[in-house]
């Protein structure tokens, strides 16, 4: 069933897609629309503003919960749906949250119901993370114990808006894409 242009990728279709609501054949139609209409990304980031309750422009929704955003003073954050801020989105968000760690076979039981499907306890654990805000869960790791935090996602946002979107940011600069992660978390050590 085709669908003429423009209605395909309408807002209205765009906002029941991120909400799981729109019919599973208008999907379909939306996956394989050639060409994408160029506002669609636009479309997108207007229909998250509209269902937050803040004022930051966001730049880029990088989990269901989580974006980065630009504040009033031009630093780029990243920022949980609720409004609670988790800092510069160069520094892994996780060193933000709140932790909980699963290490032992009856902590692992309250999340996987068959045993044979758990990580091996003797070297892995989970890691939950939740908003300080809100305490949402917004991320969790199954990894061995002492492994680093991963951090999934520093997009270079300025050759994204720039060669991508064809619309530079205006602060664009080289030193935005560096992950600064690192200095963090030497910062704590000199000041510990």
């Amino acid at each position: 069933m085709a669908t003429e242009k423009g209605k395909v990728s309408s807002k209205e279709n765009l906002r029941l897609l991120i909400e799981g609501k729109l019919p599973w054949e208008q999907v379909k139609e939306l996956i394989r629309e050639y060409p994408k209409e160029e506002d669609r990304f636009w479309k997108y980031l207007e229909i998250l503003q509209e269902k937050v309750p803040w004022k930051d422009k966001i730049l880029m929704r990088i989990s269901d919960r989580l974006y980065i955003v630009r504040k009033s003073d031009k630093s780029r954050i990243v920022k949980c749906e609720c409004g609670y801020e988790l800092g510069d989105y160069r520094i892994n968000w996780k060193l933000s949250c709140l932790v909980y760690v699963r290490k032992t076979s009856e902590e692992f039981a309250e999340v996987y119901s068959i045993q044979p499907q758990f990580p091996d306890v003797q070297f892995n654990e989970i890691r939950e993370f939740y908003c300080p805000g809100c305490l949402a869960l917004l991320g969790v790791e199954v990894v061995p114990a002492g492994y680093p935090l991963m951090f999934e996602m520093l997009p270079d946002l300025d050759t994204f808006y720039r060669e991508w979107l064809k619309q530079p940011l205006e602060d664009e600069g080289e030193e935005w894409y560096q992950d600064k992660t690192v200095e963090q978390t030497a910062r704590w050590l000199n000041d510990g």
